[in-house]
């Protein structure tokens, strides 16, 4: 390990979050990428790809930035949704680019089309993948993963993983997805919440032979050190514009369910997936007005509009009982004072949800507790699954 690095780094990976409960107290959570003496010999004179992005650091280093440093042949960058720096909004395609500070080219995975080409591995020894997920389905990171997986199973290209936390790893919950409704928000058949560190899910994908024509991919893991499923963490970076913090992080899997309606997260205000809220809503006692926030939310969903709502930054603090699951009452709540509007529901969120069953019980005025029983089989099945690939 470089001492230098170590020295430099005022969050290794995750600290402990002391104010959410139960909470595993242990040493600081090391990333792979900070467990240089594993993974650099190997790259040591070879011809080097890395997927990253602006969270993905060693200490205060950025991944790529370390490795140029310790004179290693970076010679093209991958970036995920949002780019290299994060500096597209949601959803927005983004085109190839030159790196500013490196000089290095960068290969867009997101927008026109979202796996590598031969072309993009043509002369790479390794590719090395480290982004921060964040453990819900829907976060596009671990589908950039199975495509460069796949990418790199086609082309005999081995890919390094270095491992990161999951700050939602320590529970399994939703529905899981049903092979009709596989799309980028959601590829594989997992639960929204899966408790896996994007390694371990990594090592699934190879396993379940989940890649194209069931095609394996040499793959390394870098592991974690002092971390295990319970450990609770503070993301030295924000994993994306839009999740600028530990707690919108936790809320992410229940309120992005509100991304296929009519309803706002609060994209276009300082606290994203931190609030909802609708123009026509009459509960809750908090209001907000989107607005254009460069590098976030450009144009973000009712733009202008005052929004009647709720203000979730303080309900973890004050229910620590509802940790551990999704949090189903707020699209029921919404639902009933919004659901006479026929476009409340968009076709996305199906999508979102990996089923029509969700959307057809909410219509039908199922109780929360129906739904959630709903998922148990699935839930079981895939635990079951879940722990083949387990690494802490």
């Amino acid at each position: 390990m470089d001492r230098n690095i170590l020295g430099r780094a005022r969050m290794a990976g995750c600290m402990a979050v002391l104010w959410l409960l139960p909470v595993m107290v242990s040493a600081q959570v090391m990333p792979g990428a900070m467990d240089t003496g594993s993974y650099f010999p190997l790259l040591r004179g070879k011809n080097v790809g890395v997927v990253a992005n602006n969270a993905s650091v060693a200490g205060s280093v950025n991944i790529v930035d370390l490795m140029l440093g310790h004179r290693l042949k970076v010679i093209r960058i991958f970036s995920p949704e949002h780019g290299f720096r994060l500096t597209g909004d949601a959803g927005q395609a983004m085109a190839g680019e030159t790196d500013p500070a490196t000089g290095i080219p960068v290969v867009s995975l997101y927008g026109s089309r979202k796996k590598p080409v031969p072309a993009d591995l043509r002369s790479l020894d390794y590719m090395v993948f480290d982004l921060q997920d964040v453990g819900v389905r829907f976060y596009t990171y671990i589908s950039t993963l199975s495509y460069v997986m796949e990418a790199c199973a086609e082309n005999h290209l081995p890919l390094i993983l270095l491992d990161r936390p999951n700050p939602n790893g320590f529970y399994i919950d939703g529905p899981v997805l049903e092979k009709e409704y596989a799309s980028f928000v959601g590829m594989h058949p997992v639960p929204v919440v899966y408790g896996m560190t994007i390694g371990e899910y990594a090592r699934m994908v190879n396993g379940e032979g989940w890649l194209r024509n069931r095609a394996t991919c040499g793959l390394e893991v870098i592991r974690l050190k002092n971390y295990t499923h319970d450990t609770r963490c503070e993301l030295p970076e924000k994993p994306s514009p839009n999740l600028p913090g530990i707690n919108a992080v936790y809320l992410y899997p229940s309120l992005c369910f509100f991304e296929g309606t009519i309803v706002s997260v609060g994209r276009g205000t300082p606290f994203p997936f931190e609030v909802f809220g609708h123009p026509g809503m009459k509960s809750g006692t908090f209001s907000f007005t989107p607005g254009p926030i460069p590098g976030a939310s450009l144009h973000p969903p009712l733009e202008g509009k005052l929004c009647h709502g709720t203000d979730l930054r303080g309900f973890l603090v004050n229910n620590p009982g509802k940790q551990g699951q999704i949090e189903l009452s707020w699209l029921l709540q919404a639902f009933h004072e919004l659901g006479t509007d026929p476009d409340f529901f968009s076709p996305y969120f199906n999508k979102l949800a990996g089923n029509a069953t969700l959307q057809l019980q909410i219509r039908l005025g199922k109780s929360e507790k129906e739904i959630r029983d709903s998922w148990d089989p699935g839930l079981r099945k895939f635990k079951k699954i879940r722990k083949k690939y387990l690494l802490y």
